[in-house]
């Protein structure tokens, strides 16, 4: 780790907490690696605390590993899923942090520590992570096979609706019928000066976690996926992580609140279903060995390639014939009436964004989960006091994620109100920056 209390007093301070809004996901990275390059953050240790109801963490397939140490080009090769391991990789976060609200389950809950290197036979970017989240996706690699390893400690951490949380003290909390306001006061209470030192906001949090069990659970680490083991979790063992780090980043994207699975609107029930069928992923058996898990990583990626073919197959011509040969392979009978289907509906079917959206129902479905104002409300005081007892984030980044149709657009402007006021009550002066309106503004 090096000299930590060092490399903590070398780093620079903001005068106000700077916040980035910006439209799509991967767009937050530029932001955190300027704040490395001016020593505002770390190069290295940094722990990331993600909330979304996606943990972003899959790896760009085919991107060479070494990619990362190329800023400008590694920035045009991420997209919203996989844009938080390559920063691992490059050595910058060693924690990561998904919060996540009930609906989301994408990966099992609890510690995870693993290692994510470079494929000495594919030269890309890998993990020795077992879960099916990244099998599914073929990441799995054996620790043997990985070269300038770099481990990461994963929580995953659901975060209950306010409402739901029957755990608070009374300093902490009132009943729902008088659910508290957020008050610009507080800042003066919690932020303290701007230019805190982050060992001494652990250290003065750490005093104030005691009630601060929030709307937190997390699973023991089970050895079976059957097995039901959750506990609570405090805020005081998020700042037990956190004080592992230099300093943390604190990122949400607003579809934490309230999201959309935008490819059920995008086709049929039974189109659907037909995608579920032809990109499932068989989940493995329990105590597999190292050649098990390499020999159904293996078969997933053939899977993978063979349906990635096809699509882009049908993209130059999706005549019978074309149809025929591919529904001909094992597993792929069902491409028949799925193309018929479509061609029912549209001209010239999206070939490309069926796939897209096929590669999306390997083992569970995205989450889709639309709030009421009322829900969206709960979580907010969940965030809130959550964030309440940590010590201040060196910045703030906040994806919309509107404009692909995962957080509602009759939404996204409410709770991005609402997750700001958050910020200004807890840290005071804040310095927003709402990059996605100068996207948007004509040129």
């Amino acid at each position: 780790m090096g000299d930590s209390v060092g490399d903590r007093a070398r780093l620079r301070c903001y005068p106000k907490l700077p916040v980035w809004v910006v439209e799509d996901h991967q767009e937050v990275l530029p932001y955190i690696y300027r704040a490395i390059g001016s020593k505002h953050l770390p190069a290295s240790n940094i722990s990331f605390v993600h909330f979304d109801s996606h943990p972003d963490l899959l790896i760009p397939v085919n991107m060479p590993a070494d990619t990362v140490f190329d800023k400008e080009t590694l920035f045009g090769e991420l997209s919203i899923e996989n844009w938080i391991m390559p920063a691992v990789y490059a050595g910058h976060f060693s924690h990561v942090l998904w919060l996540h609200p009930t609906w989301a389950q994408q990966i099992r809950e609890g510690k995870h520590h693993f290692l994510v290197g470079r494929d000495t036979s594919t030269t890309t970017i890998r993990v020795t992570s077992t879960d099916h989240y990244f099998l599914s996706d073929g990441l799995y690699v054996t620790e043997d096979q990985l070269e300038n390893q770099k481990p990461l400690q994963l929580d995953v951490i659901m975060v209950k609706p306010y409402k739901l949380c029957n755990n608070q003290e009374e300093n902490d909390a009132v009943s729902s019928a008088k659910k508290p306001k957020l008050a610009l006061e507080d800042a003066e209470n919690t932020a303290s000066t701007n230019c805190d030192s982050y060992s001494e906001g652990l250290e003065k949090d750490t005093l104030t976690q005691r009630r601060g069990q929030t709307c937190l659970e997390q699973s023991c680490s089970c050895s079976s996926e059957s097995q039901e083991c959750q506990t609570t979790v405090s805020t005081g063992e998020i700042l037990e992580i956190l004080k592992k780090g230099d300093a943390f980043v604190l990122d949400i994207d607003l579809d934490f609140f309230s999201v959309k699975n935008p490819f059920k609107e995008m086709f049929t029930q039974e189109e659907y279903k037909i995608l579920q069928e032809l990109y499932q992923f068989k989940k493995p058996g329990t105590n597999l060995t190292e050649e098990d898990l390499v020999d159904c990583v293996d078969t997933r990626i053939h899977q993978l390639e063979d349906l990635e073919a096809a699509f882009a197959d049908l993209c130059d011509g999706d005549d019978e014939e074309t149809v025929q040969k591919w529904a001909s392979n094992p597993g792929m009978e069902s491409l028949i009436p799925l193309v018929q289907s479509l061609k029912k509906r549209m001209e010239v079917p999206d070939y490309e964004m069926v796939h897209q959206a096929g590669l999306t129902c390997d083992y569970s479905e995205l989450p889709h989960h639309i709030s009421t104002e009322q829900e969206i409300e709960y979580l907010i005081q969940s965030v809130y006091y959550l964030l309440k007892n940590l010590p201040k984030p060196t910045l703030v980044t906040i994806a919309r994620s509107s404009l692909d149709d995962y957080c509602p657009s009759e939404q996204v402007d409410t709770i991005q109100e609402k997750v700001l006021n958050v910020l200004r009550s807890l840290y005071g002066a804040v310095d927003i920056h709402l990059v996605y309106l100068a996207e948007c503004s004509p040129s």
